[in-house]
Order: structure tokens, then sequence, then C-alpha cells
């Protein structure tokens, strides 16, 4: 058995790779290919496939949030491993090859999941309302560990208008302690830093090159660890960033047609999910859109047809030839056109947004909102402000980050369609060549043959061991 090294180099295309000479050397040393990714392309529903070898209709992740319909809340970034259906590459390994240990170090849908060890982001929310960083370990004496050796899980530089490298390189280092301290045959990492200035300022920007050198550095002493321990490296990209120029706001357009319904509380606006006739939960690209009545169904698609900026709108037929049609998914789907992305917000005045759009709430708000990368450039004192909220943090008082701007024309990078050129295309990088990547029909690996890539790189039989 061979131990294997899977990295998540979120945003990884070709562009980043010129900026990058140690995975580069990797690629040259062993082989890469593009990738082809699924709909929507973004973080959850690519690495359910990635891990499952299963399409979204199948493993049931249909975004990296969805509306509840039978709790009637919209919900993104759940983190309980439940939700991915299907059998996982580790649980596959362990029935084939029994004993096989796997370590998560980051990849999403971390919690409750079988694998031997996991390491993934867990703020601590105080009874006061306060949001401490730290992160959930398995088993638990691991946290003092990591801890000990790497400080707190810098959360902030996560995500947000501060996120950083800080974050990466933490992820990194506790990956090489995983690797150098336990056993894993399998040791998975999700490295996210190019997600985060390639979206402030786009993928061709001098920032993009910077950060994919920045991140290359950093893994340096990683790949060296892996290469020492004899370990496969095998690293993929969920999607590639393409330029955006164009934010539509497709929850507005509901709403002014009289069928998506919000409530009022202390003269702020809030989504009413339960009453909406038709409400979107934004993803990048993707749109869910959730229809309430059958009947209503072919009027909301003559509306969001007519939506500057859209590309198609999907059907349950049309999401079948996406691999998209699970329960899960809105009545329809929607794609946005190359360089357009769809907002979340829904109120039709500033004035009456809730206080969490203001602010980094990623459970909060009913979509997903990369305006949360910035700071408020209209606000002078929201640089002040949020350092001030820094103190109050570290005094253990209460406070609130808002400043975050409600303008979302800010944002320069995006993704979620499926790539319209081999610039915005996702790689895969692997330092072992003798890997049967070229099995299937056309010039992309697909997502869902990563799985099979991570086995046979680990050199785990094809059939389940005799009992």
């Amino acid at each position: 058995m061979t131990r294997v090294l899977l990295l998540d180099v979120v945003g990884l295309t070709a562009r980043a790779l010129s900026q990058m000479p140690r995975l580069r050397a990797l690629a040259a040393g062993g082989a890469s290919a593009r990738l082809g990714t699924v709909l929507p392309a973004v973080t959850c529903s690519v690495q359910s496939t990635m891990l499952t070898g299963l399409a979204p209709a199948q493993h049931g992740i249909v975004g990296n949030g969805w509306y509840h319909r039978d709790i009637g809340e919209v919900n993104l970034w759940r983190q309980h491993n439940v939700l991915v259906e299907g059998e996982k590459v580790w649980e596959t390994a362990r029935l084939r090859s029994p004993g096989f240990t796997t370590a998560n170090v980051c990849w999403w849908y971390a919690m409750g999941a079988t694998t031997d060890l996991t390491v993934t982001p867990r703020p601590i929310y105080h009874a006061d309302g306060r949001k401490s960083p730290d992160a959930y370990t398995r088993p638990p004496a691991l946290h003092d560990r990591l801890v000990g050796e790497l400080g707190d899980f810098p959360l902030f530089q996560y995500w947000g208008p501060t996120a950083s490298i800080a974050s990466t390189r933490w992820i990194i280092e506790a990956t090489r302690s995983v690797l150098r301290e336990e056993a894993s045959d399998l040791v998975m990492a999700y490295l996210p830093h190019l997600d985060y200035d390639l979206q402030r300022f786009g993928p061709d920007s001098p920032e993009a090159d910077r950060a994919a050198a920045e991140l290359d550095a950093a893994l340096a002493p990683l790949l060296g660890d892996a290469v020492a321990a004899g370990a496969t490296v095998i690293a993929v990209a969920e999607y590639g960033i393409a330029p955006a120029n164009r934010p539509v706001d497709v929850n507005r357009a509901l709403r002014r047609a009289g069928l998506l319904e919000v409530h009022t509380q202390q003269g702020r606006e809030l989504l009413d999910p339960m009453t909406s006739r038709a409400f979107a939960v934004a993803d990048h690209q993707v749109a869910h859109v959730y229809v309430a009545d059958p009947a209503d169904v072919p009027r909301v698609r003559d509306l969001l047809l007519g939506l500057e900026g859209v590309d198609e709108v999907l059907d349950r037929e049309a999401q079948a030839r996406y691999g998209l049609d699970h329960p899960r998914a809105g009545e329809l789907v929607v794609v946005a056109q190359p360089g357009a992305w769809f907002t979340y917000y829904y109120w039709l005045d500033d004035d009456r947004a809730p206080d969490f759009a203001r602010g980094v709430e990623i459970h909060k708000k009913p979509g997903y909102d990369p305006a949360e990368l910035f700071l408020d450039p209209a606000d002078p004192f929201a640089k002040a402000r949020a350092g001030l909220g820094l103190v109050r943090k570290k005094l253990g008082l209460r406070y609130a980050m808002n400043v975050v701007p409600l303008d979302p024309t800010h944002v320069r990078g995006t993704h979620g369609r499926l790539p319209d050129s081999a610039e915005d295309t996702p790689l895969l990088i692997t330092s072992d060549a003798t890997l049967p990547f070229w099995d299937t029909a056309g010039d992309l690996v697909p997502a869902a043959r990563v799985r099979d890539l991570v086995l046979d790189a680990a050199r785990i039989p094809a059939t389940a061991a005799a009992p």
C-alpha cells in the first residue's frame, strides 16, 4: 500500500500554475490534466463528487447550501457528513483493505465523517453571542496538540475582509504534523488561499499572481514531507475562477414580480421562504429557485429567462442532463452568463437590509455573499470600526463587524458555471505518472474519477478483501 496526500488547491488553473514553480515541478515529474468539474462548480458539490464518484443528483450536495423544505430554512455551509449520500473513498478503501486509515484536514462535511482523524474549523459560539476562533478535531486530544504547536485556528483569516495566507499556512502545518505523527494511509487537506484575491481582484490581476506564488512557497515544506514519507501527491481543484463584471439580483426580480415575500423586525426585512411563492438560493453563478406551487413554474421560468445576465433556466428534465436533478435542488436552477453572478439580495432599499447584511455571516445569509471579502470602500470608518471590533473581541466583549459593503460591483472573480475556456478550467496534478488518467473518453479527467485515482494511487485492490 502507498500513502496518498490529496490536496484540494482551490482555484488551481494553468495561469495560477505558471506562478507556482514547486507544483510545476511536481507535475513535470508526474502527470497533469485538466479536470472536468460538475455543475454547480462550487466547493461542497465538487468535493462530494470527488470523494464519492457520484454526481450531485446521487450524492445530494446540490450546492454549498439549499432550502430545507421540511423545516422551512435556507442553510449554507453545514458540516455534518451524513448530508453526503453515497460511499466515500476511504470507506471503499477500508472495505477492500481492512485497516486503511484516513485523515481529513479541512475538506468540507468533515464532522461526523467515518474518517479516522478529523480537523475542521469550528468557532466557539459563546452564550453571550461572541464568536471565537477554534477548530474541531477527532480524536479530541489532537486539538490540544495542534493548538499547542500552531496556536488557535486563524478563523478571521479563513474568510472575510481579513482573509489571508495565514489560514492556509495553519492548515498546511497541521497537515504536516498529521503526516509526520500519524500513520494515515490517506491524508486530505483543503487549501483555500486562491479563493480570496482571485475573487477580490480577478484571476488576471497581479494580486492573483502574487497569491499563487505565496501559496506555492507555503506548500513547499509539505511537498517535501510527502516525498520523505514516500507518499503519492494528488493535487486537484474544484473549479477555476473566471472574471466577474455583472452582479444579477435574481431575488429582487422575484420580489418585484410579487413572488418573494419578506417579514420585518425592527424596521429590517428578512426573507420569508415559507410564504414566498418563489425565491432563489444564490450560490456564485448558480441559483436554486424554489417554487412552492407547480402552477407558477412556467411564469417563474419566463421571468428568469428575461433577466439580463441569465444564461440557462433548468427544469427537472434539464437538470438531469447535468446530473443535478436531486430533490434538494430547486424546481428551477438558474445558470449565469459568463462574467455574471447572482447576489442573494432581496431587499429593495438598503436602509431596510437586515443587520447581518453588512457583516460576515455565512450561516445567516440565505445565499452566498462574496462582498464579505471587502471592507466597505464607501465607509471611511470601516477599517477603524473593524479594528475596534477586534479589540473588543480580545477583551472578551461582544462586537459586531458591520463593515461589509452592500455594493456587489467590487467583486472581480466568480465561478459556478461550467468553464468557458482553458483559462478557467481547474487542473489535476499528481506525482505518480503511472495513474490511469485516460481510461475515459475526452481530454478532461472527470471530477468523479478522482475517487478511483486515489484508490489506484494507494494501490487498493479492485475488490473487497475476503472475510
